[in-house]
């Protein structure tokens, strides 16, 4: 409870007040079978119609205080579980955004997706229902059995025989529901994960013509959690029908027992009216209780699972004696005897997502397989302001060479530094702020091109937007759009052209006026004129910005102060392009396989 204790501070007093007044209500729910019995034994009995009367008006009282406590019970437990559930929403997207790109691979995007909608609306549920029912079911079984005692204490002795019962098919029902309720959990999230992977691939999957294949896909995960979510509902019916038979056996053996006692005289009529209304409340009260702890049980497996994400501490994060005053000032780089491998991914159990901890030394256990080196021994300097363009196969390394300066990766071994100062004593803010990257997936948000930009910097002047896209190339087809920069870009930028999306992206990092500005082959769709006019817009506007540029084009990078080739991850040459051509065979043989290709057209 340590990580929601501060909600329910926030909070204090409707979670206080919920439960009183739906208490308050259990009273008058309490008295109204003995003033029933009241109207039966001294009223009609007596064909008294003035204390028939008297006591009717006080019902008609006590039924009007419990609508009154009902109304603002209800009220305060709604504002306690909403108010609950969106500060927890907040904080836990909130702590997602400190994860980095290997917490978020450990999770996988759809089970973080599930947590923060599905798995909080449980938690929202089990709120309302234990600030209505908390203390209303023992309330009334309580009050039900002292009343019950007070009318006949030998005829309450049946209670003794079905309370037990039912208690012991709760616990046994509670049991089996839980581990079904975690593995329903993680169904939902591997359906969230397809729906997910089916939507943003939808072209891909129309242009192969995998409908049917993605719809039979669909169809096994949506199986899956059906069968999963019944496995777990089925074990909450299984509660129903023995409480029901509990509830009809008590009632008949109240009747016929009490009867007997009305026909001896020992027992009058109204008193047997309210003990058996009084029994239907201490049963009904019962399943309550267990209605309650059958979804506590689904409402746990949720909480286990958002306590996940806060006992998660992300990879990277800001050192404490990191200052807030160092910033990217020259943006000089450098590589020390730089390694680096991606981390060991949590193993989580197939059936509940959960992390396992077979070893049992309180750590999660993990899958350190594919965990080998992907770069080895790196030792590089970049001046400040120099262009410096990086060549080599796909998967060298080149991508996550990059990925190290603002530290969305880490490096195993060995130092970044920027300015001379190592990336790890910058605060993630402020080194990120100094480093613009235009990412190998160019991503748009929904919303207007002008707001898309102004992620850059969303306090620059329209003036300053304009000369980010013109510098660019993306001012001519951003005007002859209608609207212009108030153009929408639908979710994922599906409505602008590749080469499109990628100059609006190399725009929006111009914006932020970086010191260091990382290009990772973000003009692949862009044609050789336009590429080139993009080159020369660097030339005369980053003229102090230094440049990395990865491409699989050399065209792209011919002009480049430097260029560093790679080969399994490692650096293979570091130079000119006339010193490479002259010195380095894996330069030689990209040139001119490239230069017979232009040939051949």
């Amino acid at each position: 409870m340590k990580h929601y204790s501060k909600y329910l501070k926030k909070y204090f007093f409707a979670f206080i007040l919920a439960p009183v007044f739906m208490l308050s209500e259990v009273f008058g729910e309490i008295w109204l079978p003995k003033l029933m019995a009241m109207i039966i034994n001294d009223g009609i009995a007596n064909k008294d119609t003035g204390k028939i009367v008297m006591i009717g008006g006080v019902m008609l009282a006590v039924c009007l205080f419990m609508v009154i406590c009902g109304v603002l019970g209800n009220y305060f437990a709604t504002k306690a579980s909403i108010g609950f559930s969106a500060d927890l929403r907040k904080d836990l997207f909130k702590k997602v955004q400190t994860f980095s790109f290997a917490n978020i691979d450990d999770f996988s995007t759809g089970s973080l997706v599930t947590r923060l909608t599905n798995d909080i609306q449980q938690i929202q549920q089990f709120i309302v229902m234990g600030l209505k029912m908390a203390l209303r079911a023992p309330g009334l079984m309580v009050g039900g059995i002292i009343m019950a005692v007070s009318i006949n204490r030998s005829l309450a002795g049946v209670l003794f025989f079905s309370i037990p019962v039912l208690i012991i098919a709760t616990v046994l029902v509670l049991m089996a529901g839980f581990p079904r309720f975690q593995r329903m959990q993680t169904a939902v999230d591997n359906l969230n994960n397809g729906i997910k992977e089916s939507l943003t691939n939808v072209r891909v999957i129309k242009s192969f013509v995998r409908e049917d294949f993605e719809a039979e896909r669909f169809d096994r995960k949506n199986q899956n959690l059906r069968d999963k979510s019944v496995d777990a509902l089925n074990t909450v019916l299984m509660i129903m029908p023995v409480m029901t038979i509990i509830m009809n056996v008590t009632s008949c053996a109240v009747v016929l027992i009490g009867g007997n006692k009305v026909i001896n005289g020992e027992m009058q009529i109204g008193d047997l009216t309210a003990f058996i209304t009084y029994i239907t409340q201490i049963l009904s009260s019962l399943m309550m209780l267990a209605m309650i702890f059958l979804n506590s049980s689904r409402s746990f497996a949720s909480l286990k699972r958002l306590s996940e994400i806060f006992d998660t501490n992300p990879d990277i994060a800001d050192k404490a004696d990191a200052s807030e005053d160092t910033v990217v000032k020259s943006g000089a780089i450098e590589f020390r005897n730089v390694s680096f491998a991606y981390p060991a991914k949590t193993i989580r159990n197939a059936d509940t997502g959960m992390a396992e901890d077979k070893d049992g030394d309180g750590k999660p256990d993990e899958d350190t397989s594919g965990c080998g080196l992907v770069l080895e021994d790196i030792n590089l300097k970049i001046n400040a302001g120099e262009t410096i363009g990086i060549l080599g196969a796909t998967g060298c390394g080149k991508t996550t060479l990059v990925s190290l300066i603002p530290r969305l990766y880490e490096a195993t071994g060995g130092e970044v530094l920027v300015d001379g100062i190592n990336v790890k004593d910058y605060t993630i803010k402020n080194l990120r702020e100094g480093v613009g990257m235009v990412l190998q997936n160019n991503t748009l948000f929904a919303g207007t091109i002008d707001e898309n930009l102004r992620w850059g910097n969303e306090d620059a002047s329209e003036e300053e937007v304009r000369q980010a896209a013109e510098s660019a190339q993306a001012g001519g087809f951003v005007e002859s759009f209608k609207g212009g920069y108030d153009y929408e870009i639908e979710q994922g930028g599906t409505n602008v052209s590749g080469g499109q999306k990628q100059r609006l992206c190399i725009a929006r990092a111009l914006l932020k006026k970086p010191r260091i500005l990382i290009l990772d082959d973000s003009t692949s769709a862009v044609d050789t004129a336009t590429e080139a006019k993009i080159r020369e817009a660097f030339a005369t506007t980053l003229k102090e910005t230094t440049k990395l540029i990865i491409a699989q084009r050399i065209g792209s990078v011919k002009d480049a102060d430097r260029i560093v080739v790679m080969e399994d991850g490692r650096i293979a040459a570091v130079g000119t392009h006339d010193e490479l051509i002259n010195s380095c065979e894996e330069y030689q043989e990209i040139y001119y396989s490239q230069v017979d290709k232009e040939d051949n057209r």
